[in-house]
């Protein structure tokens, strides 16, 4: 039952990621959701064999029209920006918590160290500049301005400046929400394979291993490894069951990445049927 919950819950992530692009590519085109729906997994398929899943943007702009393809992939870029603002915010949370208990290297500690108030300060720094960088996009267009070389690229980055401060919010509350929903998911296969922790704690380290996640450079299909290693570090200071924490990681795996990533690529291969005929 909770593994069908879980399956449930894959489904509302990536819809709520569905929704979000709708509203990124509104400016360019009227996409329905059905077909915003199909465009993430296809993406999910495409991105999984790049580097930090940039062929994300390729799939999805298959579903749009030839005159917005190019301009959507910086569309696409505000909406994992906004995803970013959230990891970075629930990550910062999770610092603070991490480092009232331990120190940098995961030994207990009563007070938080030089290393550790640093990386703090140095994460609430870049959560501010990120912030004011999201809600000021024109600035981007100003810097492309000033550079020779870039300015060919600015009739394609100018959707950007066509997002109202309502709409950067919105896409903002939908990260977060997203973001609770796969932390949900994850706290849920944790319970269910006997990882015993106060909930909230869980939480808390989960975005820290999910702001760890997002800083080191992987390619999806072969992150696995690495998931795996930085879950154990984290969630190993709550719970002696490295089996369940393991077996939860690869489940969350599977079911949020390779299972829309099947499914994307059964979609794909229609887009491509199609388009040759």
């Amino acid at each position: 039952m909770l593994l069908l919950m879980v399956v449930f819950m894959m489904l509302v992530n990536w819809g709520i990621e569905a929704r979000k692009w709708q509203i990124l590519v509104s400016p360019l085109e009227e996409v329905p959701f059905r077909r915003a729906f199909s465009a993430i997994f296809t993406g999910v398929s495409v991105s999984v064999s790049t580097p930090n899943r940039i062929g994300e943007y390729g799939g999805r702009m298959l579903y749009l029209s030839n005159a917005s393809k190019l301009k959507s992939i910086a569309a696409t870029i505000v909406g994992s920006f906004s995803q970013i603002i959230a990891t970075l915010l629930f990550g910062l949370a999770g610092g603070i918590y991490y480092i009232s208990r331990f120190d940098v290297t995961g030994l207990a500690s009563s007070s938080p160290g030089f290393r550790e108030k640093l990386t703090l300060a140095l994460l609430i720094l870049v959560c501010v500049t990120v912030l004011f960088l999201y809600f000021r996009l024109r600035i981007i267009i100003t810097l492309v301005d000033r550079v020779k070389w870039l300015r060919k690229v600015k009739v394609f980055i100018m959707v950007i400046v066509r997002y109202s401060p309502a709409e950067l919010r919105t896409l903002l509350y939908l990260s977060a929400i997203r973001y609770m929903v796969f932390t949900a998911q994850y706290l849920i296969l944790l319970y269910a394979l006997g990882v015993a922790f106060v909930w909230w704690q869980g939480f808390f380290m989960i975005s820290v291993i999910y702001l760890v996640m997002a800083v080191i450079p992987t390619v999806a299909i072969a992150e696995i490894g690495l998931r795996g290693s930085v879950s154990l570090h984290f969630l190993g200071l709550l719970s002696a069951n490295a089996a369940g924490i393991l077996a939860a990681t690869v489940a969350i795996w599977l079911i949020n990445l390779v299972l829309p990533a099947a499914i994307g690529s059964v979609l794909l291969l229609g887009v491509k049927i199609f388009r040759d005929k």
